[in-house]
């Protein structure tokens, strides 16, 4: 299975940096990252879905590895994120594609949902609530505040980024295997995503997708009326799964699955069990 990486330009200065793989004549499904991986984080989905007969696309978003990183923190709204991913499916020549995302990447998927139906067949969200849910969630419930800590550090000038880059990357790397079953990440992942944060600004880049949400004026709190699948590992030190319910019960068509034994890193710590999933809810499972 070959895997191409190319350029697309969805604003002057913004190129994307995206891996594809699969036939370019069938229907598109693009998977959108988190933080604090890049397109890397998708690779035990990408050939799976490539070979079940998929064009598969996977962007590093914005601030991202290999695509650009503007310096201004208003250049990471969630308006200029989707706006990204709109621009994209218009130069794939794709009328609809099937989306998928985890963690801000499923803030992104959410945001199209809600805001850009028709471009949308389906959509996939892995352990992200709607983004009304996260804000009453930040708002009203304890547990939630004190997972989501971190957001608070992150809007500091400077400090987050040291303690980032500090001890080779340490704190990055434990926000993952730290928070995920043992043996979900391994040493050929790590070098793979430390090469990603090595990228010249990269990790102000990513940290400022925190620092950006704030400046964001794009409605949050509409239904979102593409069938929707939501898959939650129960385990997730981050994101409480008390969202998952009220997150799916803002989607007509959505349907929701727990993973048990599963953390925020679900479609590494299970990835067999997350493909099955999204290709039964594809109608190719």
């Amino acid at each position: 299975m070959e895997i191409h990486h190319s350029t697309y330009h969805t604003e002057a200065a913004i190129g994307l940096h995206v891996v594809e793989a699969g036939d370019s004549k069938n229907d598109t499904i693009i998977f959108l990252h988190g933080f604090p991986e890049h397109w890397y984080g998708w690779h035990k989905q990408l050939r799976f879905f490539a070979e079940k007969g998929y064009h598969v696309v996977v962007p590093d978003q914005r601030g991202y590895n290999l695509s650009s990183k503007p310096s201004d923190v208003q250049e990471y709204t969630l308006e200029k994120l989707t706006g990204d991913i709109v621009k994209l499916i218009a130069q794939l020549q794709k009328q609809q594609v099937i989306l998928v995302g985890h963690d801000w990447g499923g803030a992104v998927a959410w945001a199209m949902g809600m805001h850009f139906p028709h471009l949308l067949q389906k959509l996939v969200i892995l352990n992200m609530p709607h983004p009304a849910v996260m804000e009453e969630n930040l708002q009203k419930n304890p547990s939630q505040m004190l997972k989501s800590w971190y957001t608070g550090f992150f809007q500091a000038p400077f400090l987050p980024e040291k303690t980032a880059e500090a001890f080779d990357f340490k704190f990055l790397v434990k926000s993952m295997t730290g928070t995920a079953r043992e043996g979900a990440f391994t040493e050929e992942d790590l070098v793979a995503y430390k090469e990603a944060w090595q990228q010249p600004n990269a990790i102000e880049a990513m940290i400022n997708w925190y620092r950006a949400y704030k400046y964001s004026s794009l409605f949050i709190d509409k239904e979102v009326e593409t069938p929707t699948l939501l898959i939650w590992g129960k385990n997730d030190a981050t994101l409480g799964q008390e969202m998952a319910e009220p997150s799916i019960g803002k989607c007509p068509n959505g349907k929701l699955e727990f993973l048990n034994n599963a953390t925020h890193w679900l479609h590494h710590e299970e990835p067999a069990r997350v493909n099955k999933l999204i290709s039964v809810f594809l109608g190719i499972g």
